[in-house]
């Protein structure tokens, strides 16, 4: 009756691993409720010795009850039973969560919809672990649903999972196992213990000492999975769970909150009141861009950021940050010391808005800086109501050192694209930038070509950054804010060979009373181009102004444009007339979709970057293949091995033998472990038409295993590789095609032999188990002895005086006191 209350005790231990994903802590309370509702049906059902079927029946109709009270009590009957409505209810609540987790990223808000979709799915696990723990009495099979609600929180965070809440997750696991292990026990009968001092007495299995050896290595093998990372720097940089040398990131668990950047910037520029967010001073007295994150990744659905490292010595109290990424010691560069105050009301953020490139800041906290892309953040901290000062210097590159700049061989993460985009925005990039004889170049086109000569208007309304959304907005439409113009021109300038990335975070504001003030409709998106030498380079697309985005600005080293960079007046190559308004070079009009869908597909197709994607899924396939293989490669090596050895007379036979019931084993006609070898070669010749060679191969190698096992001496010669041959030849004949391919492709003797050997790994557990120290064995040895030695003073007692003969001395142990009687204690099946 117990084993049910631990298999809903181990669901909730996993279930506190979702910690990271959820603001507030509503939707445990919700899990943990729906956990005991499961239990308890399950207990009752157990008390009542219901059949297995039941509680798996009951428990659903319980938690569908629970859900309806929990969260649509207001059209249920009596608040509690189900009805249309409150079934319409709870549908719409969970359509509801779906949308908002396509919204936000962790931590996501503990609404109802998303409480209710949270609280569904732990109900599922937990009915299956009663499934597999209790009905089916299968503790280890129902590690497998608590694994999978132990990878969600893995899968969805690019940060380790906390290892506080791994050590309790296991050890739910190890204890539901225990559990069983107690259960099992118990149905063995009850403990005979044989007293000298007392009659026979029947008492309960004493399951402490049986169950030691399961805790002690559900014990072990977590303390190692937690303790091996830290102690073995050959983890790093990227120990389990976040726990050891390398980590360095702080805070509880080694966990940050990292909302949906690009949801959250749409968010901020719809909203209607337009709040002060920060303000700062600078030296220079003029505005810059903070950047809070930096976008790397492109997936095809969304821009996002490679995972952080922030290492104990690159916290930005320490001193200066990392040195920036590409920047040259010839570049010059334009420095300025900003303080900047955070408002009081800003929402939940652990990232440092900052001028790009900091060098060092000044704040209050444990902020720690990421060496590849200069973000400071903290895994405790918040930005809301911090005042820090930070030191910038922005680079000032020539055009001479923009131009001689190149794309550096090692910059391929940050030219990545994914499989499936429009080839045709391929075809346009490079359409846009054709002529551009350097990467600055083709930056400036693309910059001027949005900005314009595009015809592309400023527009809230428009949405999305994926690969749809990119098709439509550079092809058709045209319309859209920051989001879309960074999103794009990063993607463009990718394809045109550039390293880029898209940044996120504020504009420089405007000025008020003295101070810059930054404000929620200054969010803002941008990309960022790389070139070797001088760095990451911020480049502005979208229009500014009262018909964009309000305080955007272009860089000054973007707007000289020299006429080596304009586009040329005749066509270039691959590029007619017809499509010069595409390419901007006739003015701010509207592209020809006909016209684009006239290009040719094969150019893009070869340009496309996501080759090296198919190349490593080909290598995937190709080492899966190898994995397939394993087992017929190992029957092929034993099979060689055993052939080598026939030459010899001792162990020739022997390896025949093996070998002919390796090959019955791979065929499917092994026969029973106790089987001589006339008996198997009997049955084998009685059941399977043989021809007369492969008949008299059979016999030669059961003759010889015969003499090896019962003459006196071994036989002088014996089976030869040809037997083996022929008689393998003559069975594989009785088989279907099939029948010989798995034989061949997956010997099930190598398969055997891998099972075996995973038993006897874990075997080995039990035999330390058995394994008593020395001195114990010496001193139950000495007590036997002197037992015994009692024996025979008493069966000769005549010479002593009889049992009872006052010369007769007592026996004694090692430590001089009488030694005490052995106690027998035995199982009665």
């Amino acid at each position: 009756m117990k084993l049910p209350i631990t298999a809903g005790l181990a669901t909730a231990a996993v279930t506190i691993t979702l910690y990271p994903l959820f603001e507030g802590g509503a939707w445990f309370w919700s899990c943990m409720g729906v956990i005991l509702v499961v239990a308890a049906t399950g207990t009752v059902a157990s008390r009542l010795g219901a059949r297995p079927w039941v509680a798996p029946a009951v428990a659903p109709v319980a938690v569908l009850v629970y859900l309806t009270a929990a969260f649509t009590a207001q059209e249920a009957f009596l608040r509690v039973i189900p009805t249309r409505d409150s079934l319409a209810g709870l549908v719409a609540l969970l359509g509801e969560g779906f949308d908002d987790i396509q919204r936000y990223a962790a931590p996501v808000p503990a609404n109802p919809g998303i409480t209710l979709l949270t609280t569904s799915g732990v109900a599922l696990i937990a009915l299956v672990v009663d499934v597999f723990a209790v009905r089916l009495r299968r503790a280890a099979l129902a590690g497998l649903p608590m694994l999978a609600l132990f990878t969600v929180p893995a899968a969805v965070l690019p940060e380790p999972i906390g290892w506080p809440a791994f050590v309790v997750a296991a050890f739910g696991y190890v204890g539901l196992l225990v559990a069983d292990g107690r259960e099992r026990l118990k149905g063995w009968g009850r403990a005979v213990v044989v007293r000298r001092s007392g009659p026979a007495s029947g008492v309960a299995p004493d399951t402490e000492r049986l169950a030691l050896s399961g805790k002690r290595i559900g014990v072990t093998a977590i303390v190692f999975a937690v303790l091996v990372p830290a102690i073995l720097p050959a983890l790093s940089p990227d120990p389990l769970f976040g726990f050891g040398v390398g980590n360095g990131l702080g805070g509880s668990g080694g966990n940050i909150g990292i909302p949906d950047a690009i949801a959250k910037l749409g968010g901020q520029l719809r909203q209607d009141r337009n709040a002060t967010v920060l303000s700062y001073t600078s030296s220079d007295d003029k505005p810059h861009y903070l950047r809070i994150y930096a976008l790397d990744v492109f997936d095809g659905a969304k821009w996002t950021f490679s995972p952080l490292r922030g290492r104990p010595e690159d916290r930005v109290s320490e001193g200066p940050l990392p040195p920036v990424p590409g920047l040259g010691p010839g570049v010059p560069v334009k420095r300025a010391t900003m303080r900047v105050t955070i408002s009081e009301d800003l929402d939940r953020l652990h990232f440092l808005p900052l001028p790009y490139p900091a060098r060092q800041v000044d704040a209050d906290g444990d902020w720690r800086a990421d060496r590849g892309s200069l973000m400071v953040f903290s895994t405790r901290d918040e930005v809301a109501g911090l005042d820090y000062q930070v030191v910038a210097d922005e680079p000032d590159p020539g055009a001479g050192a923009l131009r001689s700049a190149v794309t550096p061989p090692e910059s391929e993460p940050f030219l990545r694209l994914p499989e499936g985009l429009d080839p045709r925005v391929n075809a346009l990039a490079r359409r846009v930038t054709a002529g551009a004889a350097t990467p600055y170049e083709k930056a400036v086109r693309l910059q001027e070509w949005f900005t314009r000569k595009g015809g592309f208007t400023y527009s809230l309304r428009a949405s999305g950054s994926g690969a749809e959304a990119l098709s439509r907005f550079v092809l058709r439409d045209r319309t859209g804010y920051c989001e879309q113009f960074a999103g794009a021109m990063a993607a463009m300038a990718r394809m045109a060979g550039i390293p880029a990335r898209v940044s996120i975070g504020y504009t420089g504001g405007s000025k008020i009373d003295g101070k810059w003030t930054v404000r929620t409709h200054d969010a803002h998106a941008w990309p960022e181009l790389y070139f070797d030498g001088v760095g990451w380079l911020r480049f502005e697309p979208t229009p500014a102004g009262v018909g964009g985005q309000g305080t955007a600005e272009v860089p000054e080293y973007t707007r000289p444009v020299t006429p080596e960079a304009e586009p040329s007046a005749g066509p270039s190559a691959g590029q007619s007339d017809d499509d010069e308004d595409t390419t901007g070079v006739g003015g701010p009009s509207r592209p020809n979709p006909r016209q684009l869908d006239r290009e040719p597909q094969g150019a893009a197709v070869a340009a496309d970057p996501g080759t090296p994607t198919s190349v490593k899924v080909g290598l995937g396939a190709a080492g899966a293949l190898v994995l397939l293989l394993l087992p017929a490669a190992a029957r092929l090596l034993v099979r060689r091995g055993r052939n080598r050895r026939l030459a010899r007379p001792s162990g020739g036979p022997h390896a025949a033998w093996a070998e002919l019931r390796d090959t019955l084993i791979d065929f499917g006609m092994a026969g029973e472990p106790g089987e001589t070898p006339r008996a198997l070669g009997r049955r084998i010749g009685e059941r399977y038409a043989l021809d007369r060679r492969a008949a008299e191969s059979l016999a030669r190698v059961v003759t010889a295993e015969e003499r090896l096992r019962y003459a006196p001496a071994p036989p002088a010669s014996g089976p030869v590789p040809a037997d083996l041959h022929r008689i393998r030849r003559g069975l594989a004949a009785h088989l279907s095609r099939w029948r010989r391919l798995g034989a061949a492709l997956a010997p099930m003797s190598t398969l055997l032999r891998v099972r075996a050997f995973g038993e006897g790994a874990l075997d080995v557990f039990d035999r330390m188990e058995n394994l008593a120290p020395r001195l114990n064995r010496t001193r139950l040895s000495r007590t036997r002895l002197t037992g015994a030695r009692q024996d025979g003073a008493r069966q000769d007692g005549t010479r002593s005086g009889g049992p009872d003969g006052p010369f007769r001395r007592p026996a004694t142990g090692d430590d001089g006191e009488p030694a005490r009687e052995p106690t027998l204690t035995g199982t009665r099946r």
